[in-house]
């Protein structure tokens, strides 16, 4: 019966965001104020429904109730509770049903926060995100409903989740990528608002910067995730490895980090209007297209989820009818917006321009080597392999002039800057950077594209402390009382530019210091690498929960000293019979000791790989201070005050 309650209650979310995506339009259209009003309550009740889909189906995996095919596929009574509850968005159906509910929670939060803008304005953006809505929903009743029943004939026990998925990865890493691909869906409705009004001034960007700078925030941390995730899971030890599926999500992201600095200048200077929406439409359209790279069957990858062509076709129409529809808007009225405000090419205006086509320059990159295998197999011209070399040598080539505009950008004044004062707030930080690039060399030796990037990196930093120390002044009484003035959103800026560098510097030294080993080993064999002494001590097995596993005993050693004791595993799940490397790694913040267990080759010898990777955490750790920095600039408290506000 819980299974058809959830059922239904989708149906009818379908009917209430149908209504969304109408009623307000109609009372926008006819100056009905009842009838706009009529938004905010059709919101809620669409993402109460929801949730209780996902409720019903979150219980039925965690109950054991195999009667539905989509539990069925994807748990098993074994299956530790945590899992179960993930399994929920395991697969294709359920996590579809996740996308759409946090698509809810994003509508439901602009319908509850936007209670101070005007109330056309809140209804057309509900009316946007009604529309996206009932498109999704749609697409998972017709297509892909996790609700389908296999009685009379219930099998016994489930085919169990996963192995890949058993982890705690599952847990909080679609859900945050999530959070970030479907709340550009919220720039996206602000952009469709301000077209449909046909004036777009700079309150419209006030009111999207902050959903921006979240949803931003939340993408930048799920990609993270993402990375970390493969990099102790998978057994291979790397951190990224231009998966296509890893590509769709880094696409919108490169594209949403332009929109949000395009935003800021059209809310400070009013200039960059009819850019800014394009960038809305243009950083949506691409997670859509991510999230048709994944449904559609077009792409084989440990991320894809289906393989249905029905599925494509549905998901390619929705996409064809959101980001068409918007481009005829747009083309319909964009032609009408001018920008009145003028700047020199020393301004922060042509710094911020100078930075949006890098980084859309990088987007379209991205783009073009992920679809053009895709595209030569369509049309069955040559199979075509586009890979790790290709997007290394653009992004060393176009990744650091971007690096420098985002060091230069924040010393750039409005409108134009004297350039001998920008020359002597840059002479200092360059001096410095050099002085400790040439202290780098003395420790290690690096190609000329690494001591390059190393030295920008270097300069970011260094810049960045500097023009926060310029701010605070030159009496260190008054720094406290200084510092709590500037905004939160210059801290915000300030703690993304500092994470970018530091992510830049655990890329480039695990990317050139990073030594691995494979080694064959018996009970007591040692091997040697970066220091380290290894000593293999033999294999135990090991009864899981629905896996058994041959766990290994690595001592290591630091000039004679033990430091760590690692246990590898390689495990054999029971319902899927499927063989898993679980990696073991001793994690420090200037290096990780990582290893992962082969195959056994003879009597007690094994295959082991044996990885030394230096400041591979600052990868992560810079994404986690972009995510801060992101969240930070969105409290600023300037966007809280646009009541009364009009487009």
């Amino acid at each position: 019966m819980l299974p058809e309650i959830g059922h239904f209650s989708l149906i009818l979310s379908l009917f209430f965001a149908a209504a969304l995506s109408i009623v307000p339009i109609l009372g926008y259209v006819k100056k009905h104020k009842v009838l706009m009003a009529y938004s905010v309550p059709l919101t809620h009740v669409t993402s109460i429904l929801v949730l209780l889909s996902f409720i019903v189906l979150a219980y039925s995996f965690v109950t054991d109730d195999f009667s539905i095919l989509y539990v069925s596929q994807h748990s098993n009574s074994l299956l530790p509770t945590p899992f179960k509850f993930s399994a929920v968005w395991g697969g294709h159906e359920g996590s579809l049903l996740l996308w759409v509910l946090i698509l809810c929670g994003w509508a439901s939060s602009v319908a509850y926060k936007g209670k101070t803008l005007p109330q056309d304005i809140r209804a057309l953006v509900l009316a946007t995100l009604g529309l996206v809505t009932t498109g999704f929903l749609s697409f998972l009743l017709f297509t892909s409903s996790p609700f389908i029943r296999l009685l009379p004939d219930t099998p016994v026990e489930g085919a169990d989740l996963n192995p890949l998925l058993q982890d705690i990865g599952l847990i909080i890493h679609p859900p945050m990528l999530y959070m970030g691909y479907v709340g550009f869906s919220v720039a996206f409705a602000f952009a469709i608002a301000a077209l449909i009004s046909g004036n777009l001034n700079s309150s419209w960007a006030r009111w999207a910067r902050p959903w921006t700078s979240v949803s931003w925030a939340f993408l930048t941390l799920g990609i993270g995730l993402g990375s970390w995730w493969a990099y102790y899971e998978l057994g291979w030890g790397g951190w990224w490895f231009w998966d296509p599926v890893e590509n769709a999500s880094f696409m919108p992201w490169l594209a949403g980090t332009a929109l949000i600095h395009s935003l800021a200048v059209t809310e400070k200077r009013g200039v960059f209007k009819s850019w800014t929406v394009l960038l809305a439409i243009f950083t949506f359209s691409l997670s859509l297209l991510g999230t048709f790279l994944v449904r559609s069957g077009v792409l084989t990858s440990v991320h894809a989820f289906a393989a249905d062509p029905t599925r494509g076709v549905f998901i390619l129409a929705l996409l064809f009818l959101f980001v068409g529809g918007s481009l005829i808007l747009y083309a319909m009225r964009a032609a009408d917006v001018k920008s009145e405000v003028s700047f020199g090419v020393t301004g922060r205006e042509a710094g911020l321009l100078l930075n949006n086509i890098v980084l859309v320059t990088l987007a379209l990159t991205v783009l073009i080597g992920t679809l053009s295998p895709l595209i030569y197999k369509a049309l069955d011209i040559a199979t075509i392999s586009v890979g790790a070399p290709y997007f290394n040598f653009v992004f060393s080539l176009i990744g650091l002039p971007l690096m420098i505009i985002m060091a230069v950008g924040p010393l750039l004044r409005w409108n134009r800057t004297k350039l001998d004062t920008l020359i002597k707030q840059l002479l200092l930080p360059l001096v410095l950077a050099a002085v400790l690039t040439g202290i780098t060399l003395i420790w290690q030796k690096f190609e000329w594209i690494t001591l390059v990037s190393l030295f920008v990196a270097y300069w970011v930093l260094l810049l960045t402390l500097i023009d926060w120390m310029a701010k605070l002044g030159s009496s260190s009484s008054e720094w406290w009382a200084k510092a709590r003035k500037l905004p939160r959103n210059y801290y915000g800026m300030l703690i993304a530019h500092l994470g970018m560098a530091v992510s830049l510097v655990g890329i480039l030294f695990v990317s050139v210091q990073s030594q691995e080993e494979m080694v064959r080993m018996s009970q007591n064999d040692s091997v040697t690498l970066s220091g380290y002494e290894f000593v293999f001590k033999g294999v135990s097995k090991v009864q899981g929960p629905n896996y058994v596993s041959d766990m290994a005993t690595i001592s290591i050693f630091e000039e004679g000293r033990q430091i760590a004791t690692l246990y590898p595993e390689k495990r054999i799940y029971k319902a899927r019979t499927q063989m898993m490397t679980e990696a073991s790694i001793d994690a420090g913040l200037f290096r990780d000791l990582y290893i992962s267990l082969g195959e056994q080759l003879e009597g007690d010898t094994w295959g082991l790989r044996v990885h030394v990777k230096p400041f591979v955490r600052w990868i992560w750790l810079g994404g986690i201070l972009m995510t801060f920095g992101g969240l930070l600039s969105a409290l600023d408290k300037r966007y809280r005050k646009v009541a009364g506000a009009r487009i």
